[in-house]
Protein backbone atom coordinates (compact mmCIF):
# COMPACT_ATOMS: atom_id res chain seq x y z
CA UNK A 1 0.00 0.00 0.00
CA UNK A 2 1.43 3.40 -0.43
CA UNK A 3 0.70 6.35 1.60
CA UNK A 4 1.00 10.24 1.59
CA UNK A 5 0.73 12.95 3.87
CA UNK A 6 -0.77 16.23 2.23
CA UNK A 7 -2.24 19.63 3.25
CA UNK A 8 -6.22 20.35 2.01
CA UNK A 9 -8.58 22.69 2.87
CA UNK A 10 -6.35 24.10 5.47
CA UNK A 11 -6.00 21.28 7.11
CA UNK A 12 -3.05 18.76 7.30
CA UNK A 13 -4.79 15.07 6.23
CA UNK A 14 -3.11 11.47 5.03
CA UNK A 15 -4.45 8.40 3.10
CA UNK A 16 -4.24 5.93 0.90
CA UNK A 17 -2.33 6.62 -2.09
CA UNK A 18 -4.71 5.08 -5.49
CA UNK A 19 -2.61 6.26 -8.65
CA UNK A 20 -3.20 10.02 -9.37
CA UNK A 21 -6.01 10.04 -6.70
CA UNK A 22 -6.07 9.93 -2.80
CA UNK A 23 -8.11 8.70 -0.22
CA UNK A 24 -8.21 10.12 2.85
CA UNK A 25 -8.28 7.95 5.93
CA UNK A 26 -11.05 9.05 7.41
CA UNK A 27 -13.04 7.33 4.82
CA UNK A 28 -10.63 4.05 5.02
CA UNK A 29 -11.84 3.37 8.99
CA UNK A 30 -13.76 3.98 11.73
CA UNK A 31 -12.10 6.37 13.97
CA UNK A 32 -8.91 7.32 12.20
CA UNK A 33 -5.80 8.78 14.51
CA UNK A 34 -5.37 12.59 13.66
CA UNK A 35 -1.93 11.82 12.91
CA UNK A 36 0.28 9.95 10.62
CA UNK A 37 2.49 9.01 13.28
CA UNK A 38 -0.54 7.65 15.91
CA UNK A 39 -1.58 5.99 12.31
CA UNK A 40 1.54 3.71 11.81
CA UNK A 41 1.34 2.98 15.75
CA UNK A 42 -2.32 1.52 15.74
CA UNK A 43 -1.65 -0.34 12.24
CA UNK A 44 1.69 -1.64 13.06
CA UNK A 45 -0.28 -3.43 16.17
CA UNK A 46 -3.62 -4.59 15.14
CA UNK A 47 -3.16 -7.53 12.50
CA UNK A 48 -5.65 -7.25 9.18
CA UNK A 49 -5.90 -3.33 9.78
CA UNK A 50 -4.18 -2.53 6.41
CA UNK A 51 -6.15 -4.86 4.27
CA UNK A 52 -9.48 -3.40 6.03
CA UNK A 53 -8.22 0.02 4.62
CA UNK A 54 -7.28 -1.35 1.05
CA UNK A 55 -10.89 -2.67 1.09
CA UNK A 56 -12.55 0.02 1.76
CA UNK A 57 -10.43 2.63 -0.33
CA UNK A 58 -10.82 0.24 -3.37
CA UNK A 59 -14.94 1.82 -2.67
CA UNK A 60 -14.16 5.36 -1.15
CA UNK A 61 -14.86 8.58 -2.59
CA UNK A 62 -11.17 9.80 -4.19
CA UNK A 63 -9.74 13.37 -4.35
CA UNK A 64 -7.36 13.68 -7.31
CA UNK A 65 -3.80 14.54 -6.01
CA UNK A 66 -3.18 17.38 -8.45
CA UNK A 67 -5.56 19.55 -5.46
CA UNK A 68 -3.69 18.70 -2.69
CA UNK A 69 -0.50 20.07 -1.47
CA UNK A 70 1.90 17.14 -0.13
CA UNK A 71 3.44 17.30 2.72
CA UNK A 72 7.15 15.01 3.47
CA UNK A 73 5.73 11.55 4.06
CA UNK A 74 5.73 11.85 8.20
CA UNK A 75 5.86 15.84 8.74
CA UNK A 76 6.84 15.62 12.27
CA UNK A 77 8.82 12.70 13.15
CA UNK A 78 10.02 12.73 16.73
CA UNK A 79 12.92 11.33 15.35
CA UNK A 80 14.78 11.27 12.28
CA UNK A 81 18.26 9.31 12.61
CA UNK A 82 20.91 9.47 9.42
CA UNK A 83 23.59 7.36 8.60
CA UNK A 84 26.86 8.28 7.63
CA UNK A 85 29.52 6.51 5.01
CA UNK A 86 27.09 3.47 4.87
CA UNK A 87 28.15 2.77 1.33
CA UNK A 88 31.25 0.63 0.46
CA UNK A 89 31.91 2.59 -2.37
CA UNK A 90 31.16 5.72 -1.08
CA UNK A 91 33.37 5.38 2.16
CA UNK A 92 36.11 4.82 -0.89
CA UNK A 93 35.51 8.15 -2.82
CA UNK A 94 35.26 9.88 0.07
CA UNK A 95 38.79 8.56 1.65
CA UNK A 96 37.06 7.17 4.82
CA UNK A 97 37.42 3.90 6.43
CA UNK A 98 34.52 1.48 7.25
CA UNK A 99 34.09 1.43 10.60
CA UNK A 100 32.88 -0.95 13.02
CA UNK A 101 29.78 1.12 14.12
CA UNK A 102 27.76 3.57 11.83
CA UNK A 103 28.53 7.46 11.69
CA UNK A 104 24.75 8.40 13.12
CA UNK A 105 23.73 12.28 13.20
CA UNK A 106 20.20 13.71 13.15
CA UNK A 107 18.11 15.82 11.39
CA UNK A 108 14.77 18.20 12.48
CA UNK A 109 11.71 18.03 11.00
CA UNK A 110 12.18 21.41 9.89
CA UNK A 111 14.81 20.40 7.41
CA UNK A 112 12.54 18.49 5.42
CA UNK A 113 11.07 18.54 2.29
CA UNK A 114 8.11 17.24 0.37
CA UNK A 115 8.23 15.59 -2.69
CA UNK A 116 7.84 18.44 -5.43
CA UNK A 117 8.86 20.91 -3.14
CA UNK A 118 11.92 23.57 -4.30
CA UNK A 119 14.97 22.92 -2.15
CA UNK A 120 16.20 26.50 -1.09
CA UNK A 121 19.46 27.68 -1.80
CA UNK A 122 20.38 30.47 0.86
CA UNK A 123 23.07 33.75 0.21
CA UNK A 124 25.22 32.03 2.39
CA UNK A 125 26.55 28.94 0.67
CA UNK A 126 26.66 27.91 -2.75
CA UNK A 127 27.80 24.04 -2.19
CA UNK A 128 24.57 21.83 -1.81
CA UNK A 129 25.01 18.40 -2.81
CA UNK A 130 22.74 15.58 -3.34
CA UNK A 131 22.45 12.45 -1.38
CA UNK A 132 20.03 9.21 -2.45
CA UNK A 133 18.62 7.24 0.33
CA UNK A 134 16.42 5.07 1.38
CA UNK A 135 14.97 5.94 4.77
CA UNK A 136 12.55 3.69 6.94
CA UNK A 137 9.73 4.40 9.18
CA UNK A 138 9.52 2.77 12.22
CA UNK A 139 6.09 1.33 12.72
CA UNK A 140 6.47 -0.37 16.58
CA UNK A 141 8.64 0.41 19.71
CA UNK A 142 12.04 -0.80 19.54
CA UNK A 143 14.07 -1.03 22.53
CA UNK A 144 16.87 -3.58 23.08
CA UNK A 145 15.79 -5.41 20.03
CA UNK A 146 17.64 -8.36 18.48
CA UNK A 147 18.58 -8.33 14.91
CA UNK A 148 16.35 -11.11 13.61
CA UNK A 149 13.03 -9.42 14.84
CA UNK A 150 14.22 -5.65 13.97
CA UNK A 151 12.15 -5.96 10.31
CA UNK A 152 8.65 -6.47 12.53
CA UNK A 153 9.72 -3.01 13.58
CA UNK A 154 9.55 -1.39 10.10
CA UNK A 155 6.20 -0.05 8.88
CA UNK A 156 7.18 1.36 5.57
CA UNK A 157 9.91 2.90 3.05
CA UNK A 158 10.47 5.70 1.00
CA UNK A 159 13.00 7.57 -0.69
CA UNK A 160 14.91 10.39 0.38
CA UNK A 161 17.33 13.39 -0.90
CA UNK A 162 20.10 14.03 2.36
CA UNK A 163 20.68 17.24 0.25
CA UNK A 164 23.68 19.17 2.61
CA UNK A 165 25.88 22.11 2.04
CA UNK A 166 28.96 20.53 2.40
CA UNK A 167 30.80 23.94 3.74
CA UNK A 168 28.93 24.05 6.35
CA UNK A 169 28.90 20.48 7.29
CA UNK A 170 32.69 21.00 7.41
CA UNK A 171 32.49 23.79 9.49
CA UNK A 172 33.00 21.81 12.87
CA UNK A 173 33.37 18.21 13.06
CA UNK A 174 29.49 17.63 13.75
CA UNK A 175 27.71 17.07 10.66
CA UNK A 176 24.22 18.65 12.22
CA UNK A 177 24.35 22.29 10.58
CA UNK A 178 24.94 21.36 6.92
CA UNK A 179 22.60 18.51 7.23
CA UNK A 180 19.70 20.92 8.85
CA UNK A 181 19.40 23.75 6.32
CA UNK A 182 15.43 24.23 6.01
CA UNK A 183 13.48 21.84 3.48
CA UNK A 184 16.60 20.21 2.87
CA UNK A 185 15.91 16.78 3.25
CA UNK A 186 13.69 15.50 0.74
CA UNK A 187 11.31 12.54 1.64
CA UNK A 188 8.77 11.18 -0.11
CA UNK A 189 7.39 10.89 -3.01
CA UNK A 190 5.13 8.31 -0.90
CA UNK A 191 5.29 5.55 1.80
CA UNK A 192 5.23 1.93 0.50
CA UNK A 193 4.68 -0.15 3.20
CA UNK A 194 6.84 -2.97 3.84
CA UNK A 195 5.13 -6.15 2.93
CA UNK A 196 5.53 -4.95 -0.48
CA UNK A 197 9.10 -4.70 -0.63
CA UNK A 198 12.15 -7.09 -0.30
CA UNK A 199 13.12 -7.87 4.03
CA UNK A 200 15.19 -4.56 4.59
CA UNK A 201 14.82 -3.31 1.14
CA UNK A 202 18.02 -5.45 0.02
CA UNK A 203 18.80 -5.47 -3.30
CA UNK A 204 17.23 -2.54 -4.39
CA UNK A 205 18.25 -0.44 -7.08
CA UNK A 206 18.77 2.89 -5.88
CA UNK A 207 19.80 5.99 -8.87
CA UNK A 208 19.96 9.92 -8.27
CA UNK A 209 19.71 12.17 -11.35
CA UNK A 210 20.73 15.32 -11.63
CA UNK A 211 19.17 17.11 -14.42
CA UNK A 212 17.88 13.72 -16.68
CA UNK A 213 22.03 12.79 -15.90
CA UNK A 214 22.77 9.75 -13.59
CA UNK A 215 25.35 10.59 -10.85
CA UNK A 216 24.70 7.93 -8.02
CA UNK A 217 23.59 4.08 -9.42
CA UNK A 218 24.24 1.01 -6.81
CA UNK A 219 22.23 -1.41 -4.91
CA UNK A 220 20.95 -1.27 -1.72
CA UNK A 221 23.19 -4.70 -1.32
CA UNK A 222 26.57 -2.53 -1.21
CA UNK A 223 25.16 -1.00 2.53
CA UNK A 224 27.72 -1.55 5.34
CA UNK A 225 24.96 -1.80 8.12
CA UNK A 226 21.75 -3.14 6.64
CA UNK A 227 18.47 -2.09 8.20
CA UNK A 228 18.03 -4.79 10.60
CA UNK A 229 21.19 -4.45 11.96
CA UNK A 230 20.83 -0.52 12.43
CA UNK A 231 17.36 -0.93 13.95
CA UNK A 232 19.58 -3.58 16.77
CA UNK A 233 22.21 -0.89 17.21
CA UNK A 234 20.20 2.26 17.60
CA UNK A 235 17.15 0.31 20.03
CA UNK A 236 20.26 -0.90 22.35
CA UNK A 237 21.19 3.34 23.03
CA UNK A 238 17.36 4.81 22.38
CA UNK A 239 13.91 4.28 22.16
CA UNK A 240 12.52 4.29 18.63
CA UNK A 241 8.62 5.43 18.53
CA UNK A 242 6.64 4.69 15.81
CA UNK A 243 6.97 7.55 13.45
CA UNK A 244 10.49 7.61 13.87
CA UNK A 245 12.60 7.94 10.71
CA UNK A 246 15.88 6.17 9.93
CA UNK A 247 17.90 7.26 6.91
CA UNK A 248 20.34 4.82 5.58
CA UNK A 249 23.24 6.72 3.92
CA UNK A 250 23.93 7.02 -0.35
CA UNK A 251 26.27 5.55 -2.58
CA UNK A 252 29.12 6.75 -4.79
CA UNK A 253 28.90 9.40 -6.99
CA UNK A 254 27.85 12.55 -4.69
CA UNK A 255 29.17 15.96 -5.62
CA UNK A 256 31.62 16.97 -3.65
CA UNK A 257 33.65 13.79 -4.66
CA UNK A 258 33.78 14.54 -8.49
CA UNK A 259 36.39 16.96 -10.32
CA UNK A 260 35.90 19.73 -10.44
CA UNK A 261 32.71 19.17 -8.06
CA UNK A 262 29.44 19.04 -9.22
CA UNK A 263 27.49 21.61 -6.87
CA UNK A 264 22.90 22.13 -7.43
CA UNK A 265 22.02 25.52 -8.91
CA UNK A 266 19.22 27.04 -9.03
CA UNK A 267 16.83 25.83 -11.80
CA UNK A 268 18.39 22.38 -11.12
CA UNK A 269 15.99 19.44 -10.75
CA UNK A 270 17.17 16.37 -8.95
CA UNK A 271 15.39 12.51 -8.57
CA UNK A 272 15.72 10.05 -6.09
CA UNK A 273 14.51 6.55 -7.60
CA UNK A 274 14.64 3.59 -6.00
CA UNK A 275 13.73 -0.04 -7.12
CA UNK A 276 9.72 -0.71 -6.03
CA UNK A 277 9.38 2.28 -4.12
CA UNK A 278 9.16 5.56 -6.78
CA UNK A 279 11.08 8.89 -7.98
CA UNK A 280 11.41 11.77 -5.81
CA UNK A 281 11.79 15.15 -7.14
CA UNK A 282 12.80 18.09 -6.37
CA UNK A 283 13.94 21.62 -7.85
CA UNK A 284 16.75 23.38 -6.56
CA UNK A 285 15.78 27.45 -6.17
CA UNK A 286 17.50 30.36 -4.67
CA UNK A 287 16.44 30.99 -1.56
CA UNK A 288 14.38 34.53 -2.21
CA UNK A 289 12.76 32.98 -5.43
CA UNK A 290 11.51 29.69 -3.34
CA UNK A 291 10.50 31.75 -0.71
CA UNK A 292 8.46 34.19 -2.96
CA UNK A 293 6.81 30.92 -5.00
Amino acid sequence: MKLISYQHDNAVRYGVLLGNNVVDMRHCMNDAPASINDFVALASSQAGLMASIAARAASAAVLPLARVQLLPCIPRPSKIICLGVNYHDHAAEGGNTVADYPTIFFRGPSSLAAHGDAIPIPAISTSLDYEAELALVIGKTARQVPEADALKHVFAYACFNDATFRDYQRKTTQWTVGKNFDQTGGFGPHLVTADELPPGCVGLHIESRLNGRVMQSASTTDMVFHVAPTIAMMSACMTLEPGDVIVMGTPAGVGYARKPPVWMVHGDVIEIDIEGIGVLRNTIANEAVATAA
